[in-house]
């Protein structure tokens, strides 16, 4: 096998189940204040399009976390998830988040300014304490610069 990654021929989606406590309140973050399209449910479980990525909210006990992830200055909540924005994108979503009066662990904000991979990032939790950090970057090409 080649040790260098290839880069895949065609984009693929990335899947994540994890647990929340009440549907309807998953509905109402994740499709109301977040604006993610509904897919499939049950009575135990709801699907979203999170940001054309495939999210599926059961319901059980959320995961622990703690903010034990030191970037520069900041801990940051482990484990979470969360994506990668264009910057126009990532700065339509704060201000969304933001007229929505969703408390931020980390609020919008730059940084390794200037320096390769300089981003644009903010932490927040869902009702349910599960951690999402969205980042924005001014080209896609930025997200791995070493």
């Amino acid at each position: 096998m080649n040790d260098q990654a290839t880069p895949l021929s065609t984009r693929s989606l990335f899947h994540f189940a994890f647990h929340v406590t009440d549907l309807m309140e998953a509905r109402r973050f994740y499709g109301d204040v977040l604006g993610c399209t509904e897919g499939r449910s049950t009575d135990t479980w709801v699907d979203f399009d999170f940001f054309s990525h495939q999210i599926s909210l059961h319901l059980g006990e959320p995961f622990k976390t703690s903010r034990t992830g030191r970037v520069g200055d900041h801990l940051v909540p482990m484990p979470h998830f969360g994506l990668v924005l264009l910057l126009p994108e990532w700065k339509a979503l704060a201000a969304r988040l933001q007229a929505a009066g969703v408390e931020f662990v980390l609020p919008p904000q730059v940084r390794f300014e200037g320096q390769p991979g300089e981003q644009w990032t903010m932490f927040f939790c869902d009702p349910f304490g599960n951690p999402i950090e969205v980042k924005g970057f001014a080209s896609l090409e930025a997200v791995y610069a070493a």
